[in-house]
């Protein structure tokens, strides 16, 4: 008897099993096809073509600046700190160090001696890169990078001089020409006295 009653429960529960496993696929397939049906529609077939040939394009001249610049480099400095290698890894590690990302830039400090370049840049760069701080925005990245590029050739550049060059018309081509006057800085307006207490 006890065996009839066991064997009854078992078919229940592989029956009441059987229901629950079908309800869940059937509800799942059902999930998956609402899904389907309210997705995003295909983008079109133009545009698609486009962005891999855009993306390609500023791939390509990215990486004509980057060997641009790292020929730059070996054209100007002379000794290990203008060997393409030198030039990535120092650069990099500038740049982590000023975004206060030491750890990594500690990293990339040790491949940067792995590789024989010389420290001695990588402090002078980064002492140069401190002088231009108030001309970096945070928000634009190309303004740190070029600063960086501009640091690591040049690590003796000073920002009065790019300000200077920059405020300075051209030189007039008559004979007569006269030494610049400085401009007369314009007198502070008067305050308005306070009225006599009553």
């Amino acid at each position: 008897m006890r065996q009839r009653v066991r064997q009854s429960r078992n078919a229940v529960l592989r029956q009441f099993a059987a229901t629950l496993a079908v309800s869940s696929l059937l509800a799942l397939a059902g999930l998956a096809s609402a899904s389907a049906q309210s997705g995003t529609p295909a983008p079109d077939q133009s545009k698609a073509a486009a962005q891999p040939a855009d993306a390609a394009a500023k791939d390509a001249a990215q990486n004509q600046r980057r060997t641009d610049e790292f020929a730059e480099a070996a054209q100007v400095i002379n000794g290990p700190a203008g060997n393409p290698e030198c030039v990535w890894l120092g650069r990099r590690v500038v740049r982590l160090m000023w975004r206060d990302d030491l750890d990594t830039a500690f990293r990339h400090l040790d491949l940067y001696d792995r590789f024989g370049c010389p420290g001695g840049h990588i402090q002078a760069a980064f002492r140069c890169l401190t002088r231009f701080g108030g001309q970096i925005d945070p928000k634009v990245a190309e303004t740190l990078d070029s600063r960086v590029h501009a640091c690591w050739i040049n690590p003796a550049s000073q920002p009065q001089q790019a300000a200077a060059a920059a405020s300075q018309p051209a030189a007039p081509t008559t004979g007569n020409s006269q030494a610049p006057q400085p401009a007369a800085s314009p007198s502070p307006a008067a305050s308005p006295s306070p009225a006599p207490p009553k």
